[in-house]
């Protein structure tokens, strides 16, 4: 079952109610006819869900970006890539378990994927880093960006980060060196690069992954230079006013696509995709096999330039 966001108490209520009248029906072997009032109800819900969702707050947005039953990159990976093969270590220091890919198959096409992974439960989240990828993470990256390059394989890369691992040991390791030259790579690629906002993209750690040909982000996924309680403590030296800070960053997919930094909003299910993550995967893989589609046909040099020339455009008046 999925855990109700704060915001959501109202369907929540109206889902245990559901949930009663199903108990109370069970326990009386059906003597209890519930069916007319179970409907009414459920329609209720749903219209409420629809409602909700059709005007939620870019801080309500982060919230549902956050939400710990959003698909991750496993499960993105287990639904939508074939034959995945993992590819580890950055032939340097070590492995990073917060960015992963390999190669695959994504509906026919050989493709490399590559993606952050924040954990499902609270052991594999500590595995995982919550998804905070350190410098071995993003030469890693680097290093799986180039064999596809040199062997002509499309990226696909899916965004999930809070950012970067902010602690003193990834610093010495050269964290923003690491991330810097991550994202130089996607623009000197000559191969197509998707890239997918799938939950948060926060600051550089989700940029060195997401400077693509094309840039999809989830309806209600979030995409900032900072986190909204980062930017707060700084403007307002609170968190609490981080509500405000998320209004005024303009993290929302419709906000961005106003201002061109990503290319197409996809659509999520009612009520989020962690109330029905394998509609939410599927709907995410026709986004993609249509952005690499038109990709495809396109020389090194156009996708190299036209790229570059989509960044640079960004904020221009």
């Amino acid at each position: 079952m999925v855990s109700f966001l704060d915001f959501e108490k109202p369907v929540a209520e109206l889902e245990a109610r559901i949930a009663e009248l199903r108990a109370t029906a069970s326990a009386t072997a059906g003597a209890v006819d519930i069916n007319a009032e179970v409907t009414r109800l459920q329609q209720k819900a749903d219209r409420l869900l629809r409602d909700t969702y059709a005007r939620l707050t870019p801080w309500q947005k982060t919230q549902v970006a956050r939400h710990g039953d959003r698909p991750h990159f496993k499960h993105y990976v287990a639904d939508l890539f074939e034959e995945f093969t993992p590819l580890a270590g950055d032939r340097a220091f070590g492995d990073d378990r917060a960015i992963l890919g390999g190669l695959a198959r994504f509906r026919g096409q050989r493709v490399m994927v590559i993606g952050h992974e924040k954990g499902t439960d609270t052991a594999s989240r500590i595995h995982h880093n919550f998804g905070m990828g350190k410098p071995e993470g993003y030469r890693k990256a680097i290093r799986l960006m180039q064999l596809a390059d040199r062997f002509g394989l499309p990226i696909v890369t899916l965004v999930d980060t809070s950012g970067a691992f902010p602690g003193v040991e990834a610093e010495e390791r050269g964290q923003a060196e690491a991330i810097a030259r991550s994202t130089a790579q996607c623009l000197a690629l000559g191969v197509p690069m998707v890239a997918a906002i799938v939950g948060e993209g926060g600051s550089g750690g989700a940029v060195a992954l997401a400077t693509g040909n094309r840039v999809l982000m989830f309806e209600h996924a979030v995409y900032s230079v900072i986190s909204p309680e980062g930017c707060a403590s700084i403007l307002w030296r609170t968190s609490d006013r981080a509500a405000d800070a998320a209004d005024a960053m303009k993290v929302t997919a419709q906000d961005l696509l106003a201002l061109g930094v990503i290319d197409q909003i996809v659509p999520e299910p009612p009520g989020g995709a962690q109330r029905d993550p394998a509609r939410a995967i599927a709907t995410l893989g026709d986004a993609i096999e249509g952005a690499l589609r038109g990709l495809m046909r396109k020389s090194a040099d156009a996708l190299i330039r036209e790229r570059r020339e989509k960044f640079l455009s960004i904020g221009r008046l």
